[in-house]
């Protein structure tokens, strides 16, 4: 509209009127009341009410509303630009409005409607190319500084780079390098398979050698010693209670149970985290049992009560066969 020179004949209080609306109705009014009288008097809606003239009127009222509405919003403070004004009606509607930019047939409002888009586009860029100016040069200290840290820096890098280049190129003019085990030989880039990355192949190899493990690998080896580790002390604790329990023992052996529960309570939530972090699903855990894992100390300290008492039990009567061995080879020999 600023370049075609093209003014709105009628001020604000007779476009409200036109629209019949009131001073101080919102955007959305404004934009109903347009659409409904536009549908009414425009000559291509064929309804009995269309009348060119009225539709011009309609839209021109409609184009000072606008402008006044957003006269308004620039003059208060903390609201949205005029953009939010312009007319936004639906894609099967566009006919109707082209934001109220130009008059005469739809084709000729289009070319219109097109040469304001273009010259509402080179003012945007102009703006943005000034906002960027001016931000450029408010931020002029700070950026260059940091210029002045990366110099410093680059400098550093390249002076390193230098002196190990230079270094390695005496050490060759030396013959350092010339009685290497690998000297003739072509470079192992690639692992067993031609699949994989050489750059994930040697930053594994890399971390493999100086004895790093994954996480997963970590908490799986701390839950199995914590539970070799558990088991060992249940059958400990029982076998220094003895069989059969008197009344004092068995309470002291209810509290060794409560704590052991305790400490499997702790380690399934080991094995709960170590279950998020495994990346394999067939290498998941399942969690201890409490009962069965006393169950399984009661039976083991069973066994080696019975492995002593047998040891000992065929001790006695070795000795018992040492001791009468000769009477009965004595008497063998004298049936005979």
């Amino acid at each position: 509209r600023m370049f075609s020179g093209y003014k709105p004949k009628n001020d604000v209080k007779d476009s409200y009127k036109i629209l019949e609306l009131e001073e101080g109705c919102s955007l959305d009014d404004v934009r109903s009341s347009y659409h409904s009288l536009a549908k009414k008097y425009h000559p291509d809606s064929s309804s009995v009410t269309a009348d060119s003239k009225a539709f011009i009127r309609v839209e021109e009222a409609y184009r000072v509303v606008l402008s006044d509405l957003a006269a308004k919003q620039k003059s208060e403070p903390g609201e949205e630009e005029e953009d939010q004004f312009k007319s936004k009606s639906l894609q099967h509607r566009h006919y109707l409005s082209f934001e109220g930019v130009g008059i005469g047939t739809p084709s000729q409002r289009e070319k219109q409607y097109m040469q304001f888009r273009v010259d509402r586009a080179t003012e945007q860029v102009l703006q943005y190319r000034q906002q960027r100016l001016e931000s450029r040069y408010a931020g002029s200290d700070l950026s260059r500084a940091q210029d002045v840290r990366q110099s410093k820096k680059v400098k550093i890098t390249q002076a390193v780079e230098r002196l190990v280049e230079d270094l390695i190129q005496e050490s060759m003019a030396k013959g350092d390098f010339d009685n290497l085990s690998g000297k003739g030989k072509p470079l192992q880039k690639f692992s067993d398979s031609p699949h994989i990355d050489p750059m994930t192949h040697n930053l594994n190899r890399i971390l493999i050698d100086n004895g790093y493990q994954p996480e997963w690998i970590l908490l799986q080896k701390e839950i199995r010693e914590t539970i070799e580790r558990l088991r060992k002390s249940m059958v400990a604790s029982r076998r220094k209670l003895g069989e059969p329990m008197t009344l004092s023992e068995q309470k002291q052996w209810g509290r060794v149970c409560e704590q052991f529960a305790e400490d499997i309570r702790k380690l399934n939530k080991r094995v709960d985290n170590f279950n998020l972090v495994v990346p394999i699903l067939s290498r998941q855990m399942v969690h201890f049992s409490t009962d069965k894992e006393i169950r399984r100390a009661q039976k083991t300290c069973e066994a080696v009560v019975e492995k002593v008492s047998g040891s000992d039990t065929k001790g006695n009567e070795g000795e018992e066969g040492k001791r009468f061995g000769w009477k009965s080879s004595l008497l063998k020999w004298l049936k005979l």
